[in-house]
C-alpha cells in the first residue's frame, strides 16, 4: 500500500519549486502531469499524491521542467 503521509521534500524557491526525480517520475507514472507540447499540465482526471506544500500543481497552469543533478525544477510559464 501507498504511503498515505503527504510528501515534504519540496524545495520551493522564488523561480518555482523542485522535488526528487524519483517523486517526478511518480507523478509522471500515475497521470497526474502530462505532457503538453514542451510543458507539462496538471490532469484533473488522474490522482495526485499529497503533498505538505499547497498548490503545486494548479489545474490548467503550465509547467516547465528542468533536471538539475537527481532534482527536477519546476516553474510556471507566463501566458
Amino acid at each position: 500500500m501507498a504511503d498515505p503521509s503527504p510528501f515534504a521534500d519540496v524545495v520551493v524557491t522564488d523561480e518555482g519549486f523542485s522535488l526528487p526525480e524519483l517523486k517526478w517520475r511518480e507523478l509522471l507514472f500515475v497521470g497526474a502531469l502530462r505532457a503538453e507540447g514542451d510543458h507539462f499540465v496538471r490532469d484533473p482526471h488522474r490522482p495526485l499524491p499529497p503533498f505538505k506544500a499547497q498548490g503545486l500543481f494548479p489545474l490548467g497552469i503550465k509547467l516547465v521542467a528542468e533536471r538539475r543533478g537527481e532534482r527536477i525544477f519546476l516553474k510556471r510559464v507566463s501566458h
